[in-house]
């Protein structure tokens, strides 16, 4: 198992910031690396991503040199152990709404004694026949596995203080949208109440000690949120090639 640079870097206090993709092709996941991007995220819930072409994804972003991540569609056990054992450096968790979410989320993330992940001769062990001991290996992946539980649902916000609790969580994702369809608001995350809530989270998780991520659909909105504290920003594939088509088209004007 590689060292993982986004957590490495999130825990010195630094900035990171990569894109979901819900693309299958490893040549997408390949082009963020060489862009320069901190991480990829195979979205395995909004995708047509199958547990089968994940490893090769994981592969690509080994070559260029772009850690690894996954949105998991379910906090299923056998699923999630599926993307780690391909090589997924971490996982952001929808749907989690109570503090049990988040405890059943990181013993399915962490080997004993931290969890219940179990072990087998797998690609992110090396097939077991790297250099390390099975101790050194299960220590090793215990620490550099990246655990973010989602806030996307109102229940999330009124258990927080609960959720904040539990041990083995790097930190939380907010997720505007659904944030905002969870308080009826279906037009989108631009109300005040809606502002004012996330606000409330954002000052929370940092309170508490922990990583706070959410989206940021440009540089200069990474940049704000970056000044705010929170250091995980993701933007989407899809938005990114959106709005550098946008810029590159001007010229057309």
């Amino acid at each position: 198992m590689r060292e993982n640079n986004v957590k490495t870097r999130l825990k010195n206090g630094q900035p990171v910031l990569g894109v979901i993709s819900n693309s299958p092709d490893p040549t997408v996941a390949e082009l963020c690396g060489f862009s320069g991007l901190d991480f990829y995220m195979i979205d395995g819930e909004h995708s047509p991503v199958t547990t089968a072409q994940v490893q090769d994804i994981v592969r690509a972003c080994e070559v260029s040199n772009i850690t690894p991540l996954a949105r998991v569609r379910s906090n299923d056990p056998k699923l999630i152990l599926q993307f780690l054992d391909a090589g997924v450096a971490g996982i952001m968790m929808p749907g989690i709404k109570t503090a049990a979410d988040v405890q059943a989320f990181v013993r399915a993330m962490k080997y004993p004694p931290m969890g219940d992940r179990g072990l087998g001769p797998v690609r992110s062990a090396d097939y077991l026949q790297g250099n390390m001991t099975q101790g050194e290996y299960v220590a090793f992946a215990n620490e550099h596995t990246l655990v973010l539980p989602m806030i996307e649902d109102k229940d999330a916000i009124a258990n927080l203080d609960e959720m904040l609790q539990i041990d083995g969580v790097d930190g939380f994702v907010i997720g505007p949208r659904d944030l905002a369809m969870s308080m009826g608001y279906y037009d989108g995350p631009g109300h005040d109440e809606v502002k004012k809530a996330i606000g409330a989270v954002v000052e929370k998780i940092k309170a508490a000690g922990l990583i706070v991520g959410t989206t940021a659909a440009s540089g200069d909105q990474a940049k704000a949120l970056v000044d705010r504290g929170v250091l995980f920003c993701l933007n989407s594939f899809a938005g990114l090639l959106k709005s550098a088509a946008g810029e590159f088209m001007k010229g057309r004007t």
